[in-house]
Protein backbone atom coordinates (compact mmCIF):
# COMPACT_ATOMS: atom_id res chain seq x y z
CA UNK A 1 0.00 0.00 0.00
CA UNK A 2 1.46 3.37 -1.12
CA UNK A 3 0.41 6.35 0.78
CA UNK A 4 -0.04 9.39 -2.13
CA UNK A 5 0.59 12.94 -0.90
CA UNK A 6 -2.81 15.09 -0.92
CA UNK A 7 -0.54 18.32 0.05
CA UNK A 8 -1.40 21.17 -1.93
CA UNK A 9 2.10 21.55 -4.24
CA UNK A 10 1.29 25.05 -3.35
CA UNK A 11 5.03 26.53 -2.53
CA UNK A 12 4.50 29.07 0.18
CA UNK A 13 2.33 26.82 2.12
CA UNK A 14 4.37 23.94 1.73
CA UNK A 15 7.39 26.21 3.49
CA UNK A 16 5.41 27.40 5.95
CA UNK A 17 3.55 23.81 6.72
CA UNK A 18 7.39 22.27 7.18
CA UNK A 19 8.89 25.61 9.24
CA UNK A 20 5.91 25.13 11.40
CA UNK A 21 5.91 21.18 11.66
CA UNK A 22 9.52 21.74 12.65
CA UNK A 23 8.95 24.80 15.37
CA UNK A 24 6.42 22.24 17.21
CA UNK A 25 8.74 19.03 17.10
CA UNK A 26 11.35 21.14 18.70
CA UNK A 27 8.43 22.67 21.48
CA UNK A 28 7.83 18.73 22.31
CA UNK A 29 11.39 17.73 22.30
CA UNK A 30 12.24 20.80 24.66
CA UNK A 31 9.29 19.87 26.58
CA UNK A 32 9.73 16.33 27.31
CA UNK A 33 13.43 16.54 28.00
CA UNK A 34 11.76 19.05 30.93
CA UNK A 35 13.50 22.36 29.64
CA UNK A 36 12.54 25.62 29.32
CA UNK A 37 8.63 26.34 29.68
CA UNK A 38 9.16 29.46 27.73
CA UNK A 39 10.66 28.22 24.69
CA UNK A 40 8.41 25.64 24.50
CA UNK A 41 5.34 28.04 24.58
CA UNK A 42 7.09 30.80 22.06
CA UNK A 43 7.94 27.48 19.86
CA UNK A 44 4.87 26.17 20.06
CA UNK A 45 3.23 29.27 19.61
CA UNK A 46 5.28 29.78 16.67
CA UNK A 47 3.88 26.50 15.60
CA UNK A 48 0.67 27.08 15.64
CA UNK A 49 0.53 30.49 14.04
CA UNK A 50 2.21 28.61 11.08
CA UNK A 51 -0.52 26.11 10.83
CA UNK A 52 -3.20 28.57 11.13
CA UNK A 53 -1.29 30.97 8.24
CA UNK A 54 -1.61 27.03 6.20
CA UNK A 55 -5.23 26.38 7.36
CA UNK A 56 -6.35 30.19 5.89
CA UNK A 57 -4.30 29.12 2.83
CA UNK A 58 -6.03 26.05 2.00
CA UNK A 59 -9.64 27.41 3.54
CA UNK A 60 -9.49 24.23 6.41
CA UNK A 61 -12.24 25.67 9.13
CA UNK A 62 -11.42 23.00 11.75
CA UNK A 63 -7.69 23.91 11.28
CA UNK A 64 -8.43 27.30 11.15
CA UNK A 65 -10.38 26.80 14.39
CA UNK A 66 -7.82 24.75 16.09
CA UNK A 67 -5.06 26.84 15.66
CA UNK A 68 -6.91 30.05 16.56
CA UNK A 69 -7.84 28.85 19.66
CA UNK A 70 -4.18 27.20 20.18
CA UNK A 71 -2.72 30.64 19.35
CA UNK A 72 -5.06 32.72 21.60
CA UNK A 73 -4.36 29.98 24.55
CA UNK A 74 -0.59 30.06 24.33
CA UNK A 75 -0.53 33.58 23.58
CA UNK A 76 -2.55 34.00 26.72
CA UNK A 77 0.22 32.01 28.48
CA UNK A 78 3.37 34.08 26.51
CA UNK A 79 1.32 37.30 27.98
CA UNK A 80 1.27 36.08 31.50
CA UNK A 81 5.11 36.10 31.97
CA UNK A 82 5.30 39.58 31.16
CA UNK A 83 2.44 40.41 33.08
Amino acid sequence: MRLEDTTPKDKLSWCIKWAASLCLIAAMAIRASDGSNYLDTLLSFVGVTGWFCVACIWRDRALITLNAIGMFILLSGILQRFV
